[in-house]
C-alpha cells in the first residue's frame, strides 16, 4: 500500500492513518456519467475500500465527450455504464472492491442500496453523480434520516455547484433549496449542453470533500455551497453555516417526502436521448431469456448478459432495451404516454 499511495500518504492532512481509513471506507456513487466517472476514477486511484456504483443507463457515443471511463467500444456495444466503469476501474486498482449495479435508484430501493436496511452493510458516504433534481432530494432524505453524509454536485452548460452535507449538524439540501425546481425551470444537458471541464472540476471538488470526510477531517469539508462559472473564471462560495432551518421539512420536521413516495410505476425522460425510461411498480426480477423469446416476433433481438435489445419491425427509430429489474428504455420517443403503452404492449406487466 505504501508504494502505491506514497505521494498521498506524504500529505500531512492524510498520512498513514488517513490512508487506512480510506481503505476501510464504503462509498455509494449514484450516477456514472459526466460527474460520476471522474468521481469513481479519482476515488479508486485514491484507494477507497469499496465503491458501489449505481447507474441505470448504457454508454452512448454522445457520452464520450465528457464521461472519462468509457470508450468507443463501450458505446458500440451499448454496455451498461456501471459495468463498463467497473471493468475499467478494476484495471486501475485491483485492490478496490467495485460493486456495479445496473439499477434505477428510487424510493423503494434507495435505503437498501445504501446498506441501511436490516442486514445491510452501511455505507460511510453517498456521492451524487446524477442529473436528476428529484433523485438528489431523495438522497437528501436518505442522508438526513440515517445520518449518512453526502456530497451534492451538479453541472450544466458552463456552470456547476458542489456542497458537502453532514447531518445532523449542518444545513441539508432542503434547508437551502426547500423545493425542487418545477418542470422546465432549469436548463438541462438537452437544452444547454455540458462543458466537459466543468464536470471535471465539480467532480474533483466532490472527491476532495469525500476524502476529507472519509479520513475524519470533517471540519475541512467546509460549510459552503460552491458555485462556479468556468467560462468566465468565476467561483463563488456561499456560507451555509447559519442556513440550517428549524422548519426544514427534512432535517427540522423529519418528514421524508421523497423517500416515502414508494408508489406505482414511473416514467422518466433521459437527457439527450430522445428516450423514455419506464419503471414498473414494486420490485421486479425479470427473466431476460423469456423476454428475448417474447420479443422475437416483434423485431430483431439482441441478448447480452445484462439486457435485451429489440429493434421493432417496421420502425426506423423505435428500439427497446429491457433490464432484469423490469425497466424498459424506449428509444425513439419523448412521449411518456406512448412509452408506457409500449411497455404494456411488449412487456405486459
Amino acid at each position: 500500500m505504501t508504494d502505491r499511495y506514497h505521494r498521498q500518504i506524504l500529505l500531512p492532512q492524510i498520512g498513514q492513518a488517513g490512508q487506512a481509513r480510506l481503505s476501510a471506507a464504503r462509498v455509494l456513487l449514484v450516477g456514472c456519467g459526466a460527474l460520476g466517472t471522474v468521481i469513481a476514477e479519482q476515488l479508486v486511484r485514491a484507494g477507497v475500500g469499496t465503491l458501489r456504483i449505481v447507474d441505470r443507463d448504457v454508454v452512448e457515443l454522445t457520452n464520450l465527450q465528457r464521461q472519462v471511463l468509457f470508450d468507443e467500444s463501450d458505446a458500440k456495444e451499448e454496455t451498461p455504464k456501471a459495468v463498463a466503469a467497473a471493468r475499467r476501474l478494476g484495471g486501475i486498482n485491483s485492490s478496490v472492491k467495485i460493486e456495479p449495479l445496473v439499477v434505477d435508484l428510487h424510493a423503494g430501493n434507495a435505503e437498501e442500496l445504501a446498506g441501511l436496511e436490516a442486514g445491510g452493510v452501511r455505507v460511510d458516504l453517498i456521492l451524487d453523480g446524477t442529473d436528476s433534481a428529484e433523485t438528489r432530494y431523495l438522497l437528501n432524505d436518505v442522508s438526513v434520516k440515517h445520518g449518512v453524509p453526502w456530497v451534492y454536485g451538479a453541472c450544466v452548460g458552463m456552470e456547476g455547484r458542489m456542497m458537502a452535507i453532514r447531518p445532523p449538524g449542518m444545513a441539508c439540501l432542503r434547508c437551502i433549496f426547500p423545493e425542487p425546481p418545477g418542470p422546465g425551470e432549469l436548463a438541462t444537458c438537452d437544452t444547454a449542453g455540458v462543458f466537459s471541464p466543468v464536470a471535471a472540476v465539480v467532480a474533483s471538488l466532490q472527491v476532495a470533500a469525500a476524502i476529507k470526510l472519509l479520513t475524519g477531517a470533517d471540519h475541512a469539508a467546509g460549510h459552503d455551497l460552491l458555485s462556479l462559472d468556468l467560462w468566465n473564471n468565476r467561483i463563488r462560495t456561499t456560507s451555509t453555516i447559519d442556513a440550517k432551518r428549524a422548519d426544514c421539512v427534512a432535517c427540522g420536521q423529519r418528514r421524508f417526502q421523497f423517500l416515502e413516495q414508494r408508489g406505482g410505476s414511473a416514467s422518466t425522460s433521459l437527457c439527450g436521448r430522445n428516450a423514455i425510461q419506464v419503471r414498473p411498480a414494486g420490485r421486479v426480477v425479470m427473466d431476460l431469456d423469456v423476454v428475448a423469446s417474447k420479443l422475437g416476433s416483434a423485431g430483431v433481438v439482441e441478448r447480452t448478459p445484462h439486457l435485451v435489445r429489440c429493434h421493432i419491425n417496421g420502425s426506423e427509430d423505435l428500439r427497446l432495451t429491457v433490464f432484469s429489474d423490469g425497466r424498459l428504455i424506449v428509444q425513439g420517443t419523448s412521449d411518456s404516454d406512448r412509452a408506457r403503452s409500449i411497455y404494456a404492449r411488449y412487456i405486459g406487466t
